[in-house]
């Protein structure tokens, strides 16, 4: 395998929701954000179509430590003793020990827990590269640059190498090029100011392509970036107005919910059910309310 490859980790048996990047650093190989441990087999498979193995990965690059991105990294390492991960120096803490990422989730996904992320297993600490602000890695041919990336997590980075830029869910959701750019903001820590100069910085980087987990490659352009900004902002002003109205939780959500699929359906009709999968909305309804509340109780208390 001489070039970066996308392979689909068809989550729930569903294409074009989850991708995985690999290529060879002439070091072995590195692949970024390998998914949750419920589509371990479709990585494997991938390779395999590829001519390679899981045996041969080197470089597990995460973008963060949410389980649709980290979720198998730590099975991956215990099958292959040779291979590290590199991750954001907040999201490493977590991986060795997940105990608090599994009760958390476990409270949002009771029994579909398994069935939708699979195993999580820690990762020895001597295993784990934490990832500063602006970090350099050496993977084998390869210079990466780790950036971080926060917005939509505080532990999130993307990995800028050659002409490539791995995004994560920083330049956020996109199922096809019909489709404007649009913000996941699951809670807890999203941070709108956060996720601007995150934009900012990324988009002045000289890179072709963006490579998102949610999902494909896009050229790196102001039209992409200028539509995540537009509507992350509609969104987070729909969350907010609905605040200032005093709606009950659940109400906003419908509301949300039926524009948001409203707008994807002017995009593309199969549009707003392949996007509800990907990211259900009172999801990112949660975060941006998480994210009001918090900015209300800041500006109480005098803070910037």
């Amino acid at each position: 395998m001489n070039s970066l490859q996308l392979i689909d980790l068809h989550f729930q048996d569903t294409p074009g929701v989850i991708a995985t990047y690999v290529f060879d650093t002439g070091d072995g190989l590195a692949v970024v954000d390998p998914g949750p441990g419920s589509t371990l087999g479709a990585l494997e498979e991938g390779l395999a179509r590829l001519g390679a193995a899981v045996s041969d990965l080197r470089h597990v690059l995460l973008t963060h430590i949410h389980f649709d991105h980290a979720g198998a990294a730590g099975t991956l390492l215990a099958r292959v003793p040779r291979a590290r991960a590199y991750v954001h120096e907040r999201g490493a803490p977590h991986l060795a020990r997940p105990e608090r990422l599994l009760a958390s989730a476990t409270q949002i996904y009771g029994d579909q827990m398994k069935a939708l992320w699979g195993d999580m297993q820690p990762i020895d600490a001597d295993r784990l590269t934490p990832l500063g602000e602006d970090h350099t890695l050496r993977l084998g041919q390869w210079e990466a640059r780790a950036l971080a990336t926060p917005g939509h997590a505080v532990h999130h980075v993307a990995f800028h190498v050659g002409d490539a830029l791995f995004v994560g869910d920083v330049a956020g959701i996109r199922l096809d090029q019909r489709q404007t750019p649009r913000a996941p903001t699951p809670p807890p820590d999203i941070a709108l100011e956060d996720w601007r100069r995150s934009v900012d910085l990324l988009r002045g980087l000289d890179a072709r392509t963006l490579h998102l987990a949610h999902f494909g490659a896009y050229d790196q352009s102001g039209a992409h970036w200028d539509g995540l900004l537009r509507t992350m902002e509609q969104d987070a002003a729909r969350v907010r107005l609905g605040l200032e109205r005093g709606q009950h939780p659940e109400e906003i959500s419908e509301e949300f919910t039926a524009i948001l699929l409203e707008e994807l359906a002017a995009e593309g009709a199969d549009l707003p059910a392949r996007y509800a999968f990907a990211c259900p909305p009172w999801m990112s309804v949660q975060g941006l309310l998480r994210y009001w509340q918090r900015h209300a109780a800041r500006a109480g208390r005098g803070e910037a």
